[in-house]
Order: C-alpha cells, then structure tokens, then sequence
C-alpha cells in the first residue's frame, strides 16, 4: 500500500536533477543504530559528554570512552538498510548532488555512495582522532586498549588524548566541512530531508539555503521536525516505507541536450 504522497514524491524525484539528502538518525535506526532524541534514544539513558568536560575531566574522558565501547558493538555489525540502498540508487541515475548526514556511522558509504558524494557534517565513528595533534587511525586498537586497561587511549605520536572524529556537544564543526554542505545546497534543485528531527543547529540550517532559493523541500520523518511548515511535501512515517517505494519507481534522467 502506498502511502499519502507516494505520487507527488515520485513527480519530485522524477523531475529532479541535483538532490540535496539531509539524514538523521530515523534512517539507520533500521539497521540497528539507536536514535538519540527519541523516547528510547541514547540520552534518555546516558547525558552526553561535553567537548570541554572531556578536555578538563578525567572522570568524563573515561565516562565518554566506556559509552563509546558499549555502543561499538553494535555500529561495527550495523549494516545498509533499504533506505541507504535507495540513496546510493539516487547516485547511480544521476539524481544525487550530494548527501549531507548527521549521523557517523558510514552506512550511506557502505551502501556505495562515493565519498566525495558524502559530507559527514558531525564527524565519523569510522576513525579517532588525537585532540592535540589531529593524526587520524582505526578505532579498533583504541577500543581493545581501553577494554584491557580501563584508560582512556592516548596517541602514540604525541601523547596527546583520543577521541572519536566526531563532533561533541560544545564543539564546533569544521568550517570546511559545513562550507561544502552550504555549496552544495546553495545548487540543489531539490532537498529530502530524511529521519531527522531539524532541530540541531547549525546542521538543521543547510536545508533552508535551497529552500530560500525556492527549492521544493521534502521531509520524511516519524514525529514532527522543526520545518514542517516550510516543507513543500511531508511525509509521516518511517522511511525506509516511503522513500525506497518511490526511488524504485524512476528511471535514470534524460541526458540534458
């Protein structure tokens, strides 16, 4: 069964050239990857950790590493839905300008998005970084250390801290990171915004630059989003029963003359 919209979203996708996709956590939550907003998400367990906490607490560097252990289990097994299959689907018709997500667990990737095609505007789970000299490496022999040791991992070129290259609550994004999303929804000649809340900022603004252009705006959610009443098109419901459906429907773009 279709859903309400179903034939007005195709019409949007067909018609489309350069698709700017916004993701949040309402797509992976299908491929096992809690939400952290919902009435079961992280936070109602677990308050976060700080950017500044972690740099002056010991005890909140060590509170951040022992969620970040218990979590990794399920983000390494976590595979592509069908609504990160859909997207990349985008990408091979020639469809998708770029896909901007604030999730960090490398999915969109997985499901084959180039990653020139991705912008990972809160970091990525896929690798740490040294806050004090920026050297980037695989999780995993941090994890396994601190699972051995207790101790938060430090850098072996410089001593200084590890963390997980993502953004903290506190800390800012990388300018060149939220650049290149702003760049590419300053072009998009549609946006789907997909499994996001739109309430954190400054990620819940790249949208509206499109919008402010008179782009149509798409957004498919469970729950209300911050830019409803902006939206050209909103769905209710989970996505991955309303976005794949209509992405199956098309057929690659004419060639332009």
């Amino acid at each position: 069964m279709q859903c309400p919209g179903h034939d007005e979203l195709v019409g949007l996708l067909r018609e489309a050239r350069h698709i700017l996709v916004f993701t949040g956590a309402g797509i992976s939550t299908g491929s096992g990857i809690p939400d952290f907003r919902g009435p079961n998400g992280v936070w109602t367990k677990r308050s976060p950790v700080y950017f500044e906490e972690f740099m002056t607490s010991p005890f909140k560097r060590r509170e951040y590493w022992e969620y970040k252990v218990e979590a990794w289990d399920a983000f390494s097994a976590a595979r592509p839905n069908r609504t990160h299959v859909a997207i990349a689907d985008l990408e091979r018709q020639g469809r998708l300008g770029a896909l901007v997500t604030q999730n960090i667990d490398g999915l969109h990737q997985a499901a084959g998005l180039a990653d020139d095609r991705v912008i990972e505007i809160h970091g990525t789970n896929r690798l740490v970084e040294c806050v004090a000299c920026g050297v980037r490496g695989a999780p995993e022999p941090a994890i396994a250390a601190f699972r051995e040791t207790g101790e938060v991992p430090t850098c072996a070129a410089c001593a200084g801290w590890l963390k997980f290259a993502t953004i903290s609550f506190g800390q800012g994004l990388r300018p060149e990171v939220l650049e290149h999303a702003l760049q590419e929804a300053a072009s998009a000649d549609l946006v789907l915004a997909l499994g996001s809340t739109l309430s954190v900022h400054p990620a819940a603004s790249i949208p509206l630059v499109a919008v402010k252009r008179g782009a149509p705006y798409v957004v498919v959610n469970r729950g209300e989003t911050d830019h409803d009443k902006l939206a050209t098109l909103r769905l209710e419901g989970d996505v991955a029963d309303i976005v794949p459906p209509a992405v199956a429907e098309l057929s690659p773009p004419r060639a332009r003359a």
